[in-house]
């Protein structure tokens, strides 16, 4: 894994919820550990896009990740 998350690698403890090709939504289900702090994560959203707006959120808080050429948002 050069740099970022390796999605691939924990594919069987993540559950797609959305893919449109530039942006994929993951929900953790396996008790896989955010790379930036070691904590345990809900979300995981990836993007190719050069700029994603996000929607209001519930107050959690999240850490960002660059990957080679993606950036990895994990939502605790």
């Amino acid at each position: 894994m050069p740099g970022g998350f390796d999605v691939h690698g924990n594919r069987h403890r993540l559950k797609q919820l959305a893919d449109d090709g530039d942006t994929a939504l993951f929900e953790n289900r396996g008790g896989v550990e955010c790379p930036a702090c070691g904590a345990g994560f809900g979300r995981l959203f990836v993007t190719r896009k050069v700029a994603t707006t996000f929607p209001e959120t519930d107050g959690s808080r999240f850490c960002l990740v660059r990957g080679d050429s993606e950036i990895y948002v994990f939502r605790h």
